[in-house]
C-alpha cells in the first residue's frame, strides 16, 4: 500500500513538476502586452486595487496566488517573489504562479521520498530527517530563482553597449529619441530580445503619458542595472539642457565596452583559480591511478615471482 501512494505522489508530483516547468521558461509570444499587462496591475495595487489579487477568480493562476496569499505572511513572499521573477525578465502572472508551485510540490517530493526511505525508522528520528529536505527545498528554488535574475542581467549587460551604440548613430540621423529607441529595438529584437523589450516597454510608458524620468526609474527598478541608470541619467540630463545626445552615447558607449572588456579579462583571469579544484579532485587522482597502477603491479607480481622461487 506505502509502496503504490509512493509511485502515485512520484508520478503526480513529476506531472506538475514538468507543467510547472512550462508555465515558467515558456517563450512569450508577446512580451510587450505581457508586460503592459503587470503595468498595469501594479498600478491598480498602488491605487488600492490590492483585493483584485486575492479573489480567486480570472483562472488558475489567481486561484494559486489566491491561496497563497490568504497564508500569513504570503503576501509579503509572493510581492517579493514577483519583483525577482520580473528582473529575471518573467512577467506575468502564468510565471509567479508556475514558481509558486514548483516550490509547493519540490517540496512535497522532497519530504514524501525523505518520509519513504525512513519508513521504518521511529517517528523521532522521522522528523528529525525531515529538517534537510524543508531547507533544501526552501534554498534551492531560490538559488534557481537568483540564477535566472543574474543571467537576465548579464544578457542586458552584454547587448547594452552595442544598442547604445546603435542609438546615438540613428540619433545622429535626425529622429527624435522615442522615434530612434523604437528604430533601435526593431533592429535589435533578434539580436537581443531581452534589451529591445525593455525599451519598447519604456517607450510604450513614455507614448501613454507617462513623464520619462518615471519610465527610466521603472526600467532601472525592474532591471537593477547601474549602467542603465548612468545612460538613464544621461538621456534625462541631455534633454534637459540641450546637450548632444549623440556624442554623449558615443562616449558612453565606448566606455562600457572598456568595462565589457574588463569583465572578460577578470573572467578568464578567475578560470584558472576555478579550474584548480576540478583539476586536483577530479583529474589528477584520474591520472595516478593510470600512472602508478601498472607499475605496481608489476612489481607485485615480480615480488610474488621471487617469493614462489625461493620456497
Amino acid at each position: 500500500m506505502l509502496t503504490a501512494l509512493f509511485f502515485l505522489m512520484t508520478f503526480a508530483t513529476l506531472a506538475t513538476l514538468i507543467w510547472s516547468g512550462m508555465q515558467l521558461f515558456q517563450v512569450e509570444e508577446n512580451p510587450l502586452a505581457d508586460r503592459l499587462q503587470e503595468l498595469q496591475s501594479n498600478a491598480m495595487v498602488s491605487t488600492g486595487g490590492r483585493a483584485a489579487r486575492r479573489t480567486g477568480r480570472g483562472g488558475f493562476a489567481n486561484w494559486v496566488l489566491y491561496l497563497v496569499s490568504i497564508i500569513p505572511g504570503g503576501e509579503d513572499w509572493l510581492r517579493d517573489t514577483e519583483k525577482e521573477l520580473s528582473q529575471a525578465g518573467l512577467r506575468n502572472r502564468q510565471a509567479v504562479a508556475g514558481y509558486v508551485l514548483f516550490n509547493f510540490v519540490f517540496m512535497g517530493a522532497l519530504l514524501a521520498g525523505a518520509v519513504w526511505l525512513q519508513r521504518d525508522k521511529p517517528a523521532v528520528q522521522i522528523l528529525i530527517g525531515l529538517v534537510a529536505p524543508m531547507i533544501l527545498g526552501v534554498l534551492l528554488p531560490k538559488q534557481v530563482l537568483h540564477r535566472l535574475v543574474k543571467r537576465y542581467r548579464n544578457k542586458l549587460q552584454e547587448a547594452l553597449p552595442d544598442t547604445v551604440d546603435l542609438l546615438g548613430i540613428v540619433l545622429g540621423t535626425g529622429l527624435a529619441l522615442d522615434q530612434a529607441m523604437t528604430r533601435v529595438t526593431e533592429e535589435m529584437q533578434h539580436i537581443y530580445p531581452e534589451l529591445a523589450g525593455e525599451f519598447s516597454t519604456l517607450v510604450m510608458q513614455v507614448r501613454a503619458g507617462q513623464e520619462r524620468t518615471v519610465a527610466f526609474q521603472q526600467l532601472v527598478r525592474r532591471t537593477g542595472i547601474e549602467d542603465l541608470k548612468s545612460l538613464a541619467a544621461m538621456i534625462v540630463q541631455s534633454e534637459r539642457f540641450g546637450t548632444s545626445l549623440a556624442q554623449a552615447l558615443k562616449v558612453y558607449a565606448d566606455a562600457l565596452r572598456t568595462r565589457r572588456r574588463l569583465r572578460a579579462e577578470a573572467a578568464v583571469g578567475k578560470a584558472g583559480i576555478k579550474m584548480l579544484f576540478p583539476i586536483v579532485i577530479f583529474i589528477l587522482p584520474v591520472l595516478f591511478v593510470i600512472t602508478l597502477v601498472p607499475g605496481l603491479i608489476s612489481v607485485l607480481h615480480d615480488m610474488e615471482l621471487l617469493g614462489v622461487g625461493r620456497r
